[in-house]
């Protein structure tokens, strides 16, 4: 949101009319808490008015049920902002645009966003992370080893680079507990070789052939919650299990090394996800087969989409920490111009067409230990927020009108 500030004085002089008729009417449901027309238009606006990536009515759905997650998980801990917190929040968000609260709140709603659209943003997000932190704080504790280790991957002398092992294990919808089962199973792996067996039979991957073996991986073009992760083990030690959309996943670190090549830290990754319908069906796998002897970069989607719904193909450029963990996975192994067929979404009833369009660097000389260690901890209690709000959507009920 560098533009922000930008953003909002063209949205004030560009703003949409917003639809008179079902305004309230449910679009989705979480539990007993209902969605409505006017949440998901107000939520698509907020995120155009800040020149934000995703905003679609689609991911604007997604977003909302989200937050109704993690809202209701605050509810039932009791977890309840004061009023002095949430002040110092929304002024923290408003100031990112130089402006005062009040002043915000009055660009936004000339560009047709609701103030209470902000502040509930804002206020389950900070709720949320308080939760986080209550809950998983005492558990990050990051060594003099892992700063490090982190130091020489953003430092340009040297990097770091892993060799490790994956299982993808699929998780549609009632198959959540069967499918953490097998993974609690191969994450008690005692060798390379048990793991390997548990990715033949378990994994959902190309690797799984392999055994989950992926080649050598620079630590830089891992997911930063990842990172964290696979730095505080040794050759030999399996993650637990980390729930993604539709999937458990575990890796297993077989080796790790320092290489005086540079490995840089990326400020964005560039990717383009087209959604087929028809899910990881022969079919729709046949079609996506084709479709890549026909597609050699980004761009070429475009022609592929056209004439579709505008939700059919997402492109866009993001920090690192705010690309979906299975969709992160998969970019880490590619090149620009290749191509992963191995997502689905809408309860694997979609493909996820998934490419690689290009990173941008971001040189990280002057970070210091604390800042180091500080960034450390954020990836790691990242790791365990995305972990925490996939457990509460396997066990919500979550339907869509």
């Amino acid at each position: 949101m560098k533009n922000i500030g930008l953003a909002l004085a063209v949205a004030v002089t560009t703003a949409l009319p917003v639809a008179a008729q079902n305004l309230f009417a449910p679009v989705a449901k979480v539990d007993d808490s209902v969605i409505t027309e006017f949440e998901v238009q107000q939520r698509v606006r907020f995120l155009q008015v800040l020149n934000a990536s995703g905003a679609t009515r689609e991911s604007a759905i997604d977003a909302l049920i989200d937050d109704r997650l993690r809202l209701n998980a605050t509810q039932d801990v009791g977890l309840v902002l004061t009023p002095e917190g949430l002040a110092e929040g929304l002024a923290d968000f408003a100031g990112r645009a130089n402006l005062s609260t009040d002043e915000f709140v009055k660009a936004l709603e000339g560009a047709g966003v609701a103030g209470e659209t902000f502040r509930d943003f804002v206020r389950v997000n900070l709720a949320w992370r308080e939760l986080i932190r209550g809950r998983y704080g005492n558990r990050v504790q990051i060594s003099e080893a892992e700063i490090d280790r982190a130091m020489s991957v953003t430092s340009s002398a040297g990097g770091i680079r892993v060799l490790i092992s994956e299982i993808i294990i699929p998780a549609p919808p009632n198959e959540q507990a069967a499918a953490m089962a097998r993974a609690e199973q191969a994450a008690a792996s005692t060798s390379e070789a048990e793991f390997s067996s548990y990715a033949r039979r378990y994994s959902a991957t190309p690797s799984r052939d392999n055994g989950g073996r992926l080649n050598w991986v620079d630590l830089s073009t891992l997911p930063p919650s990842l990172r964290g992760v696979l730095l505080g083990l040794t050759p030999g030690e399996v993650t637990d299990p980390l729930p993604i959309p539709n999937a458990v996943a575990l890796f297993q670190l077989r080796d790790i090394q320092e290489t005086d090549a540079p490995s840089p830290e990326y400020a964005a990754i560039e990717y383009a996800a087209y959604y087929m319908a028809g899910g990881r069906s022969a079919a729709t796998l046949a079609r996506a087969e084709k479709l890549k002897s026909q597609v050699d970069v980004c761009d070429d989607l475009y022609g592929v989409a056209k004439g579709q719904s505008p939700e059919a193909l997402e492109r866009g450029s993001k920090a690192p920490a705010d690309i979906p963990q299975d969709i992160a996975y998969e970019l880490a192994k590619l090149d620009p111009g290749e191509v992963s067929t191995a997502l689905t979404r809408a309860n694997g009833e979609t493909l996820v067409f998934l490419m690689m369009c290009g990173r941008t660097a971001a040189l990280n000389e002057n970070a210091s230990r604390e800042d180091v260690a500080l960034q450390l901890r954020q990836q790691r209690l990242s790791g365990y927020s995305d972990s925490l709000l996939e457990e509460l959507r396997a066990d919500a009920r979550i339907s869509r009108e």
